[in-house]
């Protein structure tokens, strides 16, 4: 069992990682606005991001229709609303939130 102190410890050492983490690329990527790179990485990672998202959803579907339905629900709803509003946080918050309703209500 963990003391006090060390609980103490371990979340300063948490937080300090964390906080880390959150600020490191905004520190290395300072004055490198115009880098090749990083407009390439801005058009590519929105896309590369949504390609895994949608893979991690379909991963481990069965023929039962409680698992692709909500899945193909949700993919649809965000691809609809990211066309339609060109909104990524629209699109992400209602396609998970059309996923989790029916995953709730088809179980």
């Amino acid at each position: 069992m963990l003391t006090n102190p060390q609980i103490a410890v371990a979340v300063v050492v948490v937080a300090a990682i964390t906080l880390s983490c959150r600020i490191a690329p905004f520190v290395l990527l300072r004055g490198r606005a115009g880098s090749p790179l990083l407009a390439f990485l801005s058009q590519a990672m929105p896309l590369g991001v949504m390609i895994v998202l949608v893979a991690y959803t379909l991963d481990g579907l069965t023929p039962a229709p409680a698992t692709w339905v909500p899945a193909l629900a949700g993919i649809g709803t965000t691809a609809a609303l990211h066309l339609w509003r060109r909104a990524i946080g629209l699109s992400l918050v209602g396609g998970t939130g059309i996923y989790v309703l029916l995953s709730l209500l088809m179980t």
